[in-house]
């Protein structure tokens, strides 16, 4: 079995993962566009609006990458303290039961956990039922104390 180690991308890592964040984009209803997830990527790696951790394998200019995390930067008012967001967690569709969302989430962890943050959230799909055991087994908890709104534009 090929294993995987966790890496946080750089600028130039955007053009080795930009097809895992598209197929993460269509596996929630967006039409594929890899020219425009790789920019967006770009976008956040040179501004260093995100961080983005990815599973790789292989070395140099023959890495494969296998599966991504991307966190944004918030803050909580109420603990006057900052948190991350866990906006994108995507591991390639032959790649599950590997272990890498788990090393992910992992490694996702111990970076806010170094940044001196609150912590972690996210929210997925309501339907996305393996996903929901893979953040509980990791000891996320489902918040049934507030509800979300959105206004889309």
């Amino acid at each position: 079995m090929i294993s995987y180690r966790l890496e946080r991308a750089v600028l130039q890592d955007a053009e080795l993962i930009a097809p895992l964040f598209n197929e993460y984009r269509v596996y929630y209803g967006q039409e594929p566009d890899l020219p425009g997830a790789l920019h967006f990527l770009q976008q956040r790696l040179e501004t260093g609006e995100s961080a983005i951790f990815m599973a790789v394998t292989g070395e140099g200019g023959s890495r494969v990458a296998g599966g991504l995390a991307q966190l944004y930067p918030s803050f909580s008012s109420v603990t006057l303290q900052r948190l991350w967001v866990l906006n994108d967690l995507f591991v390639a569709g032959q790649l599950r039961g590997r272990g890498i969302g788990t090393m992910l989430l992992e490694g996702v962890r111990d970076f806010a956990l170094n940044t001196g943050t609150k912590g972690l959230t996210l929210t997925t799909m309501t339907d996305n039922l393996s996903a929901q055991r893979l953040y509980e087994a990791q000891g996320y908890v489902r918040d049934d104390e507030f509800y979300t709104y959105d206004l889309f534009f």
